[in-house]
């Protein structure tokens, strides 16, 4: 095996083989590595995050070394049987790249059984092995930008289900109605690691197909209680926290709060415990009104805020903690430096949690819903428990303007290897622009010179940690931040380092960002064992 590094946090462990891959996933399940927060099992890698003040890197390495990978999984008793219309859009083209007929390609796909190796890319998303070896496929060269939800597709020795409306370049051979991720489902994805899946084709049976009835509509809250009124919302707030972890065999990934820095003061003022969940909000133009006394406090972004009652209205601070009365309106103009700037509330909002956290992923669209124009927010209001609130508070950096350089540490790794000297010394040497096209789930990056490859091989899906920068085919990066998919397709040049995400998160569109190299696991990175 061989260890790559992603980030201060965060190694690859790169081995032979699928069998492997999961002999050391199963291995680690059942007699745990302490210090180990997250393990994410791909095609022929593991990526582990760990905590270093429980576990140095080295010492983690030599522990992984020594577990024994000769173990077979011994396949599940679960057998999950998925219905098909074979009308994919690429049907003609997998014939064509097989040497197959249509009606050939069809057969081999149901007379297959596959079993679910890991999930990944979003929720639900299983990536099924054990196929017919004659539909092993290359990705489009092209891929696009919307595959229906319930696609089912081939890529390499690979077979998956969409579960919704996502980018993707695998080959569509068919579609399916069965809803494969229901967030009132439990567990919510239909596929779990270690399931056997067989296809059938829906139009040559008589079988009847259980399609589940749509959850029911959520109640909207009462609105005779503390609450806040949303009255614009230019760009929709999010709930926050500090992310949902431990759903990773689901395909879900951590999400949460961009710039945590700033969350965790956002509570600190208005005295709530940590990881009380706040409003994300984007840019300018937020407005709610309060309909009863509260203390809320603002961090992040450094926006301008308007505080207008019945007769009079003044400026608020940030980082400061703000009395409401009823009937105060709230309006949020736009930052001059920053992205994003968190809304606490003293006692918090009166939300549930979705798979134990608060965090919308927005890519995944998992998580409380995003928050518009005519939304009630229910208040907890004051209760036991609070501490005083904090008049001592401060960003802890100064956000970047547009047109601003900003420099990241970046660990290079773990497929630095698949790129040109000169493609590293692109990375490393020219300005990056921030793009329009840059949300939660990623910066999208142009440059003048693109990254150079060493060749066009594709590179089996791996995991992918915050932070992370993906080099597509075109050669402009992309920055992954929260929202970013579990596995990723894309060789990864390197990452930024875990105390420059807060920043990252707040770099506006057509600033440029400057990577600088750090290399603290280079010695690890160069073990084989």
């Amino acid at each position: 095996m061989r260890f790559l590094p992603v980030s201060l946090t965060t190694i690859l462990v790169e081995l032979a083989d699928l069998d492997e891959t999961l002999a050391l996933f199963a291995s680690l399940q059942s007699d745990p590595v302490e210090g180990i927060e997250e393990t994410v099992p791909a095609a022929r890698t593991l990526m582990i995050r760990f905590r270093p003040e429980k576990i140095g890197a080295q010492m983690l390495a030599a522990q992984l070394a020594s577990r024994d990978l000769s173990a077979k999984v011994a396949p599940s008793d679960n057998l999950v049987e998925i219905p098909v219309h074979y009308d994919g859009e690429d049907l003609a083209d997998v014939a064509d790249l097989t040497g197959l007929s249509i009606e050939e390609v069809i057969r081999r796909h149901t007379e297959s059984e596959f079993t679910v190796a890991f999930c990944g890319f979003a929720p639900g998303f299983g990536y099924l092995v054990g196929g017919d070896p004659a539909l092993h496929v290359p990705r489009r060269q092209s891929p696009r930008t919307r595959i229906p939800a319930g696609s089912v597709a081939l890529a390499g020795a690979f077979s998956g289900v969409y579960p919704q409306n996502s980018p993707g370049g695998w080959q569509i051979i068919g579609t399916t109605p069965v809803k494969m991720w229901d967030i009132d489902r439990d567990p919510g994805a239909l596929f779990q690691p270690g399931y056997r899946v067989r296809f059938f084709d829906m139009d040559k049976t008589n079988r009847t197909v259980d399609i589940p009835a749509p959850a029911p509509d959520r109640k909207l809250p009462k609105n005779d209680r503390p609450h806040f009124e949303v009255l614009a919302a230019p760009m929709p707030a999010i709930f926050q926290d500090l992310g949902r972890f431990g759903q990773t065999g689901q395909g879900v990934s951590a999400s949460g709060a961009l710039d945590r820095g700033a969350f965790n003061a956002a509570n600190r003022i208005v005295g709530n415990p940590v990881n009380t969940a706040c409003l994300e909000l984007t840019l300018g133009g937020f407005s709610f009104k309060s309909a009863s006394r509260a203390v809320i406090g603002i961090t992040g972004a450094p926006c301008p805020i308007t505080i207008t009652a019945a007769d009079r209205s003044f400026v608020a601070e940030t980082y400061a903690p703000v009395s409401l009365e009823a009937g105060d309106v709230v309006t949020f103009g736009q930052p001059p430096k920053g992205m994003r700037c968190y809304l606490a509330v003293r006692g918090g909002f009166d939300i549930e949690p979705v798979l134990g956290s608060f965090a919308t992923d927005t890519l995944a669209v998992v998580g409380p819903d995003p928050v518009g124009a005519g939304a009630i927010l229910s208040l907890k209001g004051e209760k036991s428990g609070l501490s005083s609130v904090s008049i001592n508070e401060a960003p802890a950096f100064e956000p970047p303007a547009t047109g601003e350089i900003v420099t990241l540490d970046v660990v290079l790794g773990p497929r630095t290897d698949w790129f040109t000297q000169e493609g590293i010394e692109t990375l490393t040497g020219q300005l990056w622009q921030v793009t329009p096209q840059s949300n939660r789930v990623g910066i999208r990056l142009s440059g003048e010179v693109a990254v150079e490859r060493k060749d066009s091989a594709e590179l089996p899906s791996e995991g992918t940690a915050t932070g992370a920068i993906q080099i597509p085919h075109s050669g402009q990066p992309v920055l992954f931040l929260a929202d970013h998919p579990l596995t990723g397709g894309y060789p990864v040049i390197g990452a930024v380092a875990e105390y420059h995400l807060d920043l990252a998160g707040q770099i506006p569109v057509n600033a440029k960002i400057k990577f600088r190299p750090i290399g603290p696991f280079a010695e690890i990175a160069a073990k084989n064992t």
